[in-house]
């Protein structure tokens, strides 16, 4: 846990000890970062803070849908960012606030041993550093709230970014007809298309909360309000983004297909031509089989005239296939 003093040109961190002292500073406000919430953490959030037994639980337990609780003088917000990981799977990780007039407490969720531990800090870290260079200068927690989930935004346009980048390079394999196997390449497309889901329904899902935060919350001022509104833009944007994206990938997906479907269409005409072919050949030799060829005294001119015939018809029924555009 890490507690910061946010003053209006500066933010410094102070020892937590001194949590209860900087909580009544009249010119300031505090931002309390936990980047796991332990047993102590857990204490100091219910003793100092007062927070509800429901959102202290969900503030410790990994939380599936994002959510909020509006309360007489704070809310909670659970929020997800999605993360690639190997072969497509993407993670969530996880950021709760609790947002009031005087502080921003803020908990990393837990998160999947697969995600690397400096991510799940990614957002905290880039706006504490802004603060700390004095490129920016809260001026309340609302607005520093604003800044963590623009930077979120961010994030999600950047993973959004590295998406895309995939799907260009998919579409460009359908096109030049070089995807290689077709089975792991429609696999590789699917995966693809999966990860734009999960974009996609995590900003939805989040502008959707905000939404709803917004309209319903009594511990926002109207500054508070325009300030979330426009993370609610941030996360349409995001979303519509993403749509985007699985459209345009849905389109190469169905081009795919297209082609796969003709490749299967020609090869079964052509069977079935071979086999429209041959079927004389059968007929006759199995008609005149046992007396033409087994039969001694059919031996010569009537097993030529037979193979003749066969000949003559397979060749006969494979110009007209091939006048029917069969072949």
């Amino acid at each position: 846990m890490e507690v910061r003093l946010i003053t209006e040109s500066s933010g410094l961190v102070v020892p937590r000890a001194a949590l209860h002292g900087v909580l009544a500073e009249p010119d300031a406000f505090v931002w309390v970062d936990i980047p796991e919430c332990d047993a102590e953490s857990l204490a100091v959030l219910r003793d100092v803070f007062g927070f509800h037994a429901v959102a202290l639980w969900e503030a410790r337990e990994r939380q599936r849908m994002p959510k909020f609780h509006p309360y007489a003088d704070h809310v909670f917000v659970v929020l997800h960012a999605p993360v690639p990981g190997d072969r497509g799977h993407v993670h969530y990780v996880e950021l709760d606030q609790f947002i009031g007039a005087r502080y921003l407490v803020t908990v990393h969720g837990p998160t999947n041993p697969a995600v690397p531990a400096h991510v799940p800090l990614r957002d905290t870290s880039l706006v504490w550093e802004r603060i700390e260079e004095g490129r920016f200068h809260p001026r309340s927690p609302v607005e520093l709230s604003r800044a963590l989930v623009a930077s979120l935004c961010e994030g999600m346009e950047e993973t959004l970014e590295a998406i895309t980048d995939h799907v260009w390079t998919l579409e460009q394999h359908v096109t030049e007809g070089t995807m290689g196997d077709p089975e792991a390449f429609l696999d590789e497309m699917f995966r693809t298309r999966h990860g734009l889901l999960a974009v996609a329904n995590v900003s939805a899902t989040s502008a959707e909360i905000y939404e709803r935060l917004v309209a319903v919350s009594r511990s926002l001022d109207d500054d508070g309000r325009a300030l979330l509104a426009d993370n609610i833009d941030q996360f349409r944007r995001v979303q519509q983004l993403a749509d985007r994206q699985r459209d345009y990938l849905e389109g190469a997906i169905e081009f795919y297909r297209t082609i796969q479907e003709t490749k299967m269409t020609i090869a079964a005409e052509r069977l079935a031509v071979i086999a429209v072919v041959t079927l004389p050949i059968t007929a006759l030799a199995s008609i005149l089989g046992m007396n033409v060829i087994v039969n001694d005294r059919t031996e010569g001119y009537p097993l030529a005239a037979a193979l003749v015939i066969m000949l003559a018809m397979s060749a006969v029924l494979l110009r007209w296939a091939k006048k029917q555009g069969w072949w």
